[in-house]
């Protein structure tokens, strides 16, 4: 079955692992682990160097509370956006965290990854 053709449930069930190893491996600034579910075209523009930088410059994405749940799915074209209400362990306040799922070769991986 297709990822687009999931429930909400069947997606979030899928997308709860990967959202959880990005929070913690943001944590630890560790990019292997951050990019391990990346597709080859997140691969190509997410390099070391720029989310060192990210990581350096953004106390949000370095202190990514580990404790959030998926709200809700947008499907759009070949992928679904999954979100999350997401918090901080030293900011303040609430914020929306978007990952977009898609299929590489059968394999559902990671085409966007934002917090807002």
């Amino acid at each position: 079955m297709s990822l687009l053709d999931k429930s909400d449930k069947e997606i979030f069930e899928i997308a709860e692992p990967i959202w959880s190893n990005l929070v913690k491996s943001s944590n630890i600034k560790d990019y292997g682990g951050f990019t391990k579910d990346f597709s080859s075209q997140m691969l190509y523009g997410a390099n070391e160097v720029e989310l060192g930088k990210q990581w350096a410059s953004n106390d949000l994405i370095t202190h990514l509370s580990e404790n959030c749940k998926p709200f809700g799915c947008l499907r759009r074209g070949l992928y679904v956006s999954v979100l999350y209400k997401q918090t901080s362990t030293k900011l303040p306040g609430d914020f929306l965290g978007r990952l977009v799922l898609g299929e590489e070769d059968g394999i559902v991986k990671v085409y966007g990854a934002t917090i807002f």
